[in-house]
């Protein structure tokens, strides 16, 4: 999926999702026609600022209203009448895919492009951290399900390509099924999952629903995956409450993780607005820093932009990557988005060597001390941070950001952004 495929004007995303979610109900009674138009990812959710709720929500010890507002969570009628619609596909390593075949089992099933690699690669991070955070136990009657959303690409060849490329080939209960590309149209038609085609360039744009289906067949909570998704921890930790949740109370079990906490005045938890960020500046690549000047950002200097906070450290092996693409992206962008790295429990002289290395054009502070980092519970490097511009922390994101990954997420965030070159 492109990255802004699937991106609507601002303030339209809550309507249509709300015609989605009538017509998966509509469609287990009455068998619905697809919808029309195109599903806009959620976006970050503004109520992850309420601080109501945030031990308990819905009769749910598990999960806050932060967390439940971040996967944008709806819960489904509980008296069985929403039954899941019934799939005939073919598993990546070639056997029957059906519902029948999870019989017993919750099912966490969503649809996927075999040939993304931003949006549909976040969520491939969030299965990894969900079945983590879930006891061995409930992992053994927890299915995470994925259907081919591109018509293009229906071989099993490719959507195993594609579990592989994602880290995913190692987790028992993940499958990821394609068909022919009438079989691929029913599924999606089934569960009222808007699928746009491009013949020209083989791509998709699909929606982003996540379906919670309890072991009896019928649907628990609907859920939603984009640019909120990117937040690994607290997303992955509310996507493994829902899955566990579904399961019988006999096999229900303790989950790992962490809620989304409340929004916090100076805090640095998404929705809330941190004090300035601030550092010696480790100076230009070519290395004439000065020691004594200090680089910021917050919303009194980022001149009205968004701001990517990079946290780094020269010995860091993932950070490389990672770098190379934060400035591949700033190139792109130009000064449409600010760019601020972090280098982490370095020298000057180290930091400096491994701006040099990755040829940086943006600003870079030092932590020597790791002081920012911790202040923005960096939980391992490389982290990114993206501030509004008003300040606001709208994504946190543990681990490598691809430039595709990055790219999908600043253009969702900011419609205003120029769109990619070729």
């Amino acid at each position: 999926m492109t990255p802004d495929s699937n991106r609507a004007p601002e303030g339209s995303a809550p309507t249509q999702r709300k015609s989605i979610r009538w017509l998966l109900v509509a469609a287990a009674v009455t068998l619905v026609a697809l919808l029309a138009g195109v599903f806009a990812v959620a976006m970050l959710a503004p109520g992850a600022a309420d601080g109501a709720q945030q031990n308990d929500y819905q009769g749910r010890p598990g999960i806050n209203k932060p967390t439940a507002d971040l996967l944008s969570m709806d819960t489904l009628a509980s008296d069985g009448t929403v039954r899941a619609p019934k799939f005939d596909l073919t598993n990546e390593d070639g056997s029957a895919l059906t519902l029948a075949r999870f019989k017993g089992d919750v099912i966490v099933l969503t649809f996927n492009d075999d040939q993304c690699a931003d949006l549909c690669a976040l969520f491939a991070q969030d299965v990894i951290a969900a079945d983590h955070d879930l006891s061995a136990n409930a992992r053994k009657h927890i299915a995470f399900v994925s259907i081919n959303a591109n018509p293009y690409y229906p071989s099993t060849a490719a959507v195993q390509t594609w579990t592989n490329q994602h880290g995913l080939a190692h987790l028992d209960n993940w499958y990821f099924g394609t068909g022919t590309p009438k079989q691929l149209a029913a599924a999606a038609h089934a569960y009222a999952v808007n699928i746009q085609l491009d013949p020209a360039t083989k791509s998709v744009a699909h929606g982003t629903e996540i379906f919670i289906i309890k072991p009896n067949g019928t649907d628990a909570d609907i859920a939603d995956f984009g640019t909120q998704d990117a937040d690994t921890a607290p997303f992955s930790h509310g996507l493994a409450v829902l899955a566990n949740d579904a399961l019988p109370s006999s096999e229900q079990a303790h989950v790992a993780g962490k809620n989304l906490p409340a929004a916090l005045p100076g805090g640095t938890e998404i929705g809330d607005t941190p004090a300035p960020v601030s550092g010696p500046a480790l100076g230009s690549a070519a290395g004439n820093a000065a020691s004594a000047a200090t680089t910021t950002t917050s919303s009194a200097s980022d001149h009205g932009e968004y701001t990517v906070l990079d946290f780094w450290s020269s010995t860091c092996t993932a950070c490389a990557s990672q770098l190379d693409a934060a400035e591949a992206e700033h190139t792109e962008l130009g000064n449409k988005v600010d760019f601020l790295g972090v280098d982490v429990d370095d020298s000057p002289t180290k930091g400096r060597a491994t701006m040099a290395a990755h040829h940086l054009t943006f600003p870079v502070l030092s932590d020597a001390k790791g002081t920012q980092a911790a202040r923005f519970q960096a939980s391992d490097l490389p982290y990114t941070v993206i501030l509004s511009p008003t300040g606001k922390v709208l994504v946190r994101h543990p681990g490598v950001f691809t430039q595709e990954e990055l790219d999908y997420v600043l253009r969702t965030v900011d419609d205003k952004l120029p769109m990619p070159s070729d």
